[in-house]
């Protein structure tokens, strides 16, 4: 049976509400295969209409969004003019998210995995697929070029996209060279430091107490209100773009060896970021 595949179709990048470690930024390139009959022109499905039809389900349904695990006991979610979602993971760490519905998928089973994220996607395609198609297979690949990752979730309330969104993430490389010289070691010590981390803008804290951080914002897709332990929160004086946390991670450097020179090159997630 004839087969037309196309890689890097898009990017997923999104957080994670996980049993085991919180909240978590995730990036995956999309790679995907349709098998079937060729149709009249000769072809399985033309790769224009796949760009079009497949990646636009994909990014409307899940990218730049929180996912959630909607098996999970420890997970209760209100339903009302927004969504109002209380998580509690096995380290007994609650996280609170309010936003609107769009901001948020649920996917199925107890905790969100690579696996259970193909199943919901090949669901959810099936109605773009035209009917010669017999078989969806869908890949999520993660970055693998060497070097340290750090995995991070932000909000960007300036921003007019979906990146406004208070909890969506990204599983990032990061490269710092310190007087001219690569520095791995410092790449690694970032990596471990911001492991699993929320990056968030010190003007949208509404409140800081019993080891509790609570930010809010309102943006034009509706109110924002994230709460989480804050051990689990990195706070900056700008916004989190990934110019800012380039510019950010160069002067946190700078205050540990005043006497270098650094030059830091910040990713969100695959193949794009910034450099400071």
């Amino acid at each position: 049976m004839p087969c037309l595949f196309v890689d890097n179709l898009t990017v997923i990048d999104c957080s994670i509400l996980d049993p085991e470690r919180g909240l978590i930024g995730a990036s995956w390139a999309v790679d995907i295969e349709l098998h079937g009959e060729l149709d009249a022109q000769s072809m399985v499905f033309d790769f224009a209409k796949v760009k079009k039809n497949i990646k636009q389900v994909i990014d409307l349904e899940i990218d730049h969004k929180l996912l959630i695990p909607a098996g999970y006991t420890g997970l209760d979610i209100s339903e009302g003019d927004a969504l109002e979602i209380e998580f509690i993971d096995r380290q007994q760490r609650k996280y609170i998210h309010h936003s609107p519905a769009s901001a948020v998928c649920r996917i199925a089973g107890a905790r969100v995995s690579r696996e259970s994220i193909v199943a919901f996607l090949e669901q959810i395609l099936q109605p773009a697929l035209p009917k010669n198609v017999q078989k969806l297979a869908i890949e999520l690949r993660q970055e693998e070029t060497p070097g340290h990752y750090y995995r991070y979730s932000h909000g960007l309330k300036k921003h007019d996209g979906n990146c406004q969104r208070i909890a969506h993430g990204h599983r990032s490389q990061i490269q710092i060279w310190q007087n001219g010289q690569r520095a791995p070691q410092l790449e690694q010590d970032f990596a471990q430091r911001w492991h699993d981390i929320y990056v968030g803008t010190k003007e949208d804290v509404v409140s800081q107490e019993n080891n509790r951080v609570r930010l809010q914002y309102d943006t034009p897709e509706g109110q924002f209100i994230l709460e989480l332990p804050e051990q689990c929160v990195h706070l900056m004086d700008d916004d989190s773009t990934v110019e800012c946390i380039a510019n950010h991670v160069r002067e946190l450097l700078l205050s540990d060896w005043p006497d270098s020179e650094f030059r830091v090159k910040a990713f969100e997630g695959i193949g794009k970021g910034a450099i400071s």
